[in-house]
Formats: C-alpha cells, sequence, structure tokens
C-alpha cells in the first residue's frame, strides 16, 4: 500500500468527490475521478467503496453531516430555524445536491438530523403524525427555496420587472413592488421560513 493509500477513508473519498462537483458538476463524478483528485490508483478505491452508488452514499451522508448543528436550542421554532437554514446553505454550497442526491440512501447523517428535528420538538404537545407534517412542510419549503436560489431561471430580473411595471401594465405589482425594493431572496426565505414556524398547525 502506497503512502497515499494509507490517508484513505470513506470521509476523505466522499470530500474528494464532493469537491469534484462542486468545480466541474455531478456528471464528472467517477471513480476514476475521484482516484485521480486523491493521487491514488482506481482500485485502491475499492476497499472503501465498492461501487458508484456507495460513491453517492458517501458523498451524501456527508453533505447531511454539514446540515447537523453542534447543540440543539430549547425552543422549537429558534431550533427548527437554525435547522432550515443550515439545510438551506448547505444546498447553495452544493446545488447540484438538489437533483442529483435524490436517489442516495439515507445513511447515518441523515438519521441523525431527523433524530435533531425529533428532538426540538420533544418539548411540544405535538403528537407524532402532527411532528413528521410540520417536518415535512419544512422539507419541502427549504428544499423549494433552495433549487428556487440555485437556477439561474428562477432568479429575477430587477431592471427587467422595474421598466415592466413602469409601463402601467402591472398596477397590482407596481402598487406592492414599485415603491420599494424587490425582496432579496435570503430576505423571503427568513420571512418564509417565519410565518410557516408560526403558523397555527391543523
Amino acid at each position: 500500500m502506497s503512502t497515499n493509500d494509507t490517508k484513505l477513508s470513506r470521509e476523505s473519498i466522499a470530500a474528494a468527490a464532493l469537491a469534484i462537483a462542486d468545480a466541474e458538476g455531478f456528471a464528472s463524478v467517477s471513480m476514476r475521478r475521484v482516484a485521480q483528485e486523491l493521487g491514488v490508483g482506481t482500485m485502491s478505491l475499492y476497499y472503501y467503496v465498492k461501487t458508484k452508488d456507495d460513491l453517492i452514499a458517501v458523498m451524501d451522508d456527508a453533505l447531511m453531516g454539514e446540515a447537523l448543528l453542534p447543540s440543539i436550542p430549547k425552543d422549537w421554532r429558534r431550533a427548527l430555524t437554525e435547522i432550515a437554514t443550515r439545510t438551506h446553505d448547505l444546498f447553495l454550497r452544493h446545488p447540484w445536491a438538489l437533483v442529483s442526491m435524490l436517489s442516495a440512501p439515507p445513511g447515518i447523517n441523515a438519521m441523525r438530523h431527523m433524530e435533531q428535528c425529533l428532538e426540538a420538538l420533544a418539548g411540544t404537545s405535538m403528537t407524532a403524525q402532527q411532528k413528521l407534517a410540520l417536518l415535512a412542510t419544512v422539507d419541502d419549503f427549504v428544499f423549494g427555496h433552495a433549487l428556487r436560489e440555485a437556477s439561474a431561471d428562477g432568479a429575477i430580473d430587477v431592471a427587467f420587472a422595474k421598466a415592466q411595471m413602469a409601463t402601467g401594465a402591472f398596477p397590482r405589482l407596481a402598487e406592492v413592488f414599485g415603491k420599494g425594493r424587490i425582496p432579496a431572496q435570503r430576505d423571503r426565505f427568513k420571512k418564509g421560513l417565519k410565518v410557516l414556524l408560526e403558523a397555527e398547525l391543523s
């Protein structure tokens, strides 16, 4: 075993794969490309990850590790806000993961993430069904907002929007946005999440 091979682990392999995906896109991730990044032979990886699916699984587990909080605030709304914000931020750092990691099986860090979410709600009077429903709704909000932010097609062209409102063809939009700025995506995420968590649960 070479000196480089002794530095191999599932964690180092995942880190290399994430770096490749961030820099070159998920399509560039392969066992050969990861081995090249680590300076080892491709066959050296197979001791740690057996297949491409296994490689995707360790990548997803590393990503979910980024979503974990070091500690859970006692107030459940604050706790879920911090968890949701941390998850949202990881998707913005790794936008390719929004689609490419959908098929990945849940790993230990995904389970820890869910455990933290449930721990945040442990002191509430919510039923198990209510907790799961709320967490699913928050997940949908986080995922959908991150997908919109990461998409160039979803970005607001402020100059275009203001020019169109100036024509008078969109009086209702002008009434809401014409005298103020169009809310930044980050502001919309924070305010939307606050509204969601403060809403009465049915």
